[in-house]
């Protein structure tokens, strides 16, 4: 009797030989992907960086033009101790805010950008905190009297879309242009989001929130007034400013 020839592409071995290599093939692809364009990624991450710190002082760019615009205005990068000294041998630029605030605060790198734009001389503090769903971040800039604001900028990880996630908005970022950051005794408020201030004044310590998202609110309020009390020491050191003893 003659034999039946058998498929051995229907075999299971030949399957799960087939799903072994087309693995291997994929993840080395896309290994290979990810290598390469790291150096693209890491670029763009630098660039959107310094626009961001520029855009805290009235400095709009894009990405291809934010370099030479952040070598020009950009004066100092300096990294500050818990006393407010100057650390030497920790590049501002590198540090990682993520993995700072995960460190006592006796032992972290606060990074601080110096600005001049058109005569008018700024410090530029970088901002982390906690949204409703996960990190927020951002930079704020303080005129020469370190206690009037010039300009913010702030981004989230998972806000809510049109609620939370609206912090990112310019209309939202210039509720916080003219703050003030210290009160009439010189006690540092920072400014907080609140629900309903209509108030046009800008020495109340406060902006208005956004409608339904008042945990992302506070989460802004709290990391304001939280990484700056860290450049108190150095603010005091530089100005004529009233700080209060925290």
């Amino acid at each position: 009797m003659e034999e039946k020839s058998v498929n051995k592409t229907n075999t299971n071995s030949y399957t799960f030989i087939f799903a072994i290599v087309m693995v291997v093939v994929v993840g080395s692809i896309l290994a290979f992907a990810a290598t390469s364009l790291q150096p693209t990624q890491y670029e763009n991450m630098r660039q959107e960086k310094m626009q961001n710190i520029l855009a805290t002082v009235g400095v709009e760019t894009d990405r291809a033009g934010a370099e030479e615009l952040y070598k020009k205005y950009i004066t100092e990068e300096i990294v500050l101790d818990y006393e407010g000294e100057i650390k030497e041998g920790v590049e501002a630029f590198d540090v990682d805010l993520a993995k700072e605030i995960k460190r006592e605060p006796l032992e972290q790198n606060f990074p601080l950008y110096i600005a001049e734009v058109e005569g008018e001389k700024y410090y530029i503090v970088p901002l982390r905190g906690s949204g409703l769903w996960n990190a927020i971040f951002g930079y704020i800039s303080l005129k020469d009297d370190v206690n009037t604001i010039k300009g913010a900028v702030f981004d989230h990880l998972g806000e809510t879309p049109g609620l939370g996630a609206e912090i990112t908005q310019e209309w939202f970022r210039e509720r916080f242009t003219d703050e003030k950051i210290f009160d009439g005794s010189g006690n540092l408020i920072g400014v907080s989001v609140v629900k309903g201030n209509s108030s046009t004044s800008k020495d109340d310590n406060q902006v208005d929130a956004i409608s339904g998202a008042t945990i992302t609110g506070d989460g802004v309020s709290d990391m304001i007034s939280e990484r700056l009390q860290y450049y108190l020491p150095y603010f005091k050191s530089q100005t004529d400013v009233k700080v209060a003893n925290n």
